[in-house]
């Protein structure tokens, strides 16, 4: 059966989609015996890449999941597009009301099987669900990993911290991959959120401006795989996949420079306001 990965996040726009599509993108030849992820986009919201790529509208996510009430759902691969960065993905439709009833269905017994397949099967599905609400919730319960995605700012990590009772549920298979500059260190984000994994990718605008212009990704593939953000995508797919030693965890979006700024628990609560923390150790609003 294939391992299940949820790429989610709590709130805001962090860049689910093109966190999943690098961590497909570079995926690491060891895991899996070689054999290459597929990307399901099953955002209740409804998805992108069918626009981002020009995709025909079938098969799509829609498919996937009315072929999950038969007796012989067909293979998941069969309703996969490649895309031209290499990564074989199921679209869905744009529209919240088809692709909520979409995920719906996949989050039922029936759907499990479809993304899992059989004993047959191997590989991982990286499942895309956006924003992590109640009807996504029997997925995440089901995944092998969570990847929560959230921007390093003190308001992101803030509605993180709020999150915290669900994030119980699932601390022990999940990664927080935090997408940009962060002035807080693993260690600071560990201490106050209790997320031991945490793993830091930065915003490459170049390469999420590439996966929206395939033609540019099909002339320059060397290039394309270079970018900063592939590397710290691999290492997070083998942090998931737990096919080799990793660093992702342990410096900070500043490239490791040493952070000036903590996160603070107030009143003993993980699901607390951040605040900056001056040299002197003052707290400041």
């Amino acid at each position: 059966m294939r391992r299940l990965i949820v790429f989610g996040a709590v709130s805001g726009a962090p860049g689910v989609t093109t966190t999943a599509l690098a961590v497909a993108s570079a995926w690491p030849p060891e895991a899996d015996e070689g054999v290459r992820p597929v990307v399901v986009e099953a955002d209740p919201s409804g998805g992108d890449l069918l626009i981002r790529f020009g995709l025909p509208s079938s098969p799509s996510l829609l498919d996937v999941a009315a072929a999950s009430r038969q007796p012989h759902p067909g293979s998941l691969l069969g309703a996969a597009s490649e895309l031209p960065m290499g990564v074989r993905a199921v679209a869905a439709v744009p529209g919240r009301g088809p692709c909520r009833e979409a995920v719906r269905l996949l989050a039922d017994p029936a759907g499990h099987r479809v993304l899992l397949g059989d004993e047959r099967d191997r590989g991982s599905t990286l499942l895309d669900v956006g924003r992590l609400t109640e009807d996504v919730q029997p997925l995440l319960d089901a995944a092998d990993h969570v990847v929560l995605v959230a921007r390093g700012g003190a308001a992101p990590l803030t509605h993180v911290a709020a999150y915290a009772t669900d994030i119980d549920k699932h601390v022990e298979r999940l990664t927080l991959a935090i997408v940009g500059p962060c002035p807080y260190t693993a260690e600071d984000v560990t201490q106050s959120l209790g997320i031991e994994a945490v793993a830091f990718l930065p915003w490459d605008a170049k390469w999420a401006a590439t996966v929206g212009a395939p033609r540019c990704v099909a002339r320059r593939p060397a290039r394309f795989g270079r970018r900063p953000l592939l590397g710290a995508a691999r290492a997070l797919a083998r942090r998931v996949t737990g096919t080799r030693a990793y660093g992702v965890g342990t410096g900070n979006g500043n490239g490791g420079a040493a952070s000036r700024r903590r996160l603070v628990q107030v009143g003993g609560s993980r699901r607390s306001s951040l605040a900056q923390v001056s040299r002197g150790g003052e707290a400041r609003p």
